[in-house]
């Protein structure tokens, strides 16, 4: 299927692109898309329980978003440096971005928080890309925390005033440079009725490289190349979803994420789910045959996105524009702070 990157363009308002959180995790609206009859309704995120059935799965990514950027000044120089982490390789070796990357050459060292955490450039890469190492008292993770910002996506303006609104209530093993925002809009209290209506909760873990937002940049999307990112299922949720399957409840993910994991998984497995770790570049576009996945929660993606190119995948092209449309003309709100969608195959009859 020979499809262009222009393909999947739709004019958004800028102004529908979300700021800012709203008070309430849950008060989002949610577009529910049913594939088979190609019906599109208007719905609240609380109305999820609805849309789900005793014995289906809900599975979503737990992990937590780092808040990955640091501002710090050259040690020789005073300059300002701005530092984005986006992947531990070994022990306190990171690879990051910079800016201005031109003058951070091998051996530069970066001062944050008056030394309490320093960065030595060990080796320059392509793009502004550096690998640092860091030197620090204590432990990392709580160094980090105190000084670092969370790397919220460059088309939000607004400062964020409580980073834990960047991440889900759910949010465990540390390691995003963003966040799985589909899984945003749940709070306790939904989960926890979730759960009383007989839907298995279950949990993998892929941390989101900031790849996932990158603009195709290739014309002939089959050209294209995703980043890849680390993902892990431990036995227990590999064990409960082929039992979801078995007994013939659906397999529902929170997210791209947790679909891509899904998906990388059961088709090294024809369609069976086993305890896995290791690193997916799977990319999922029209063409793509599904072997896990029934139905979806995702937010409202970026036009010529790859995210809004799975979609499609699931979906159809067309109906997904068209569904598409349809939010702007409603006024939807989109991306990581934006409303929600909730793709399924077809409508539910009870037995």
């Amino acid at each position: 299927m020979n499809l262009s990157t222009k393909d999947f363009d739709f004019q958004l308002p800028e102004e529908l692109i979300a700021q800012t959180p709203l008070e309430n995790r849950s008060s989002s609206r949610m577009m529910v898309l049913t594939t088979e009859t190609e019906q599109i309704e208007d719905k609240q995120f609380e109305d999820i329980i609805d849309e789900l059935h005793p014995g289906d799965a809900l599975v979503m990514n737990n992990t937590r978003v780092l808040p990955a950027r640091l501002y710090g000044t050259k040690e020789e120089t005073n300059a300002h440096v701005e530092v984005l982490l986006l992947k531990n390789t070994e022990g306190d070796t990171w690879e990051t971005l910079m800016k201005p990357a031109k003058k951070a050459k091998k051996g530069t060292v970066i001062s944050f928080g008056d030394g309490r955490l320093k960065a030595t450039v060990v080796e320059e890469l392509e793009h502004g890309g550096r690998m640092v190492e860091f030197s620090y008292e204590g432990i990392f993770l709580e160094t980090l925390e105190s000084l670092g910002e969370m790397p919220l996506p460059p088309y939000i303006k607004e400062r964020l005033e409580n980073q834990e609104r960047y991440q889900t209530v759910y949010a465990k093993e540390n390691g995003s440079a963003a966040a799985p925002t589909a899984g945003l809009h749940f709070t306790e209290e939904i989960l926890d009725k979730i759960k009383a209506k007989g839907i298995k909760l279950v949990f993998l873990t892929l941390h989101v490289g900031l790849g996932t937002f990158r603009p195709v940049s290739v014309e002939n999307i089959d050209e294209h190349k995703m980043h890849a990112e680390f993902y892990q299922l431990s036995e227990e949720a590999a064990e409960e979803l082929n039992e979801t399957r078995k007994s013939g409840g659906r397999i529902i993910a929170v997210g791209t994420t947790s679909i891509r994991t899904l998906e990388t998984i059961g088709k090294a497995n024809e369609g069976v789910l086993k305890a896995t770790s290791g690193w997916t570049d799977i990319f999922i576009s029209p063409g793509y045959k599904f072997s896990v996945v029934d139905a979806f929660l995702t937010n409202f993606h970026l036009p010529k996105s790859t995210l809004i190119m799975l979609v499609s995948a699931f979906a159809g092209r067309e109906f997904v524009l068209k569904a598409y449309n349809h939010a702007v003309e409603e006024k939807y709100r989109f991306f990581s702070f934006g409303d929600a969608m909730f793709v399924k195959k077809k409508e539910y009859k009870e037995d």
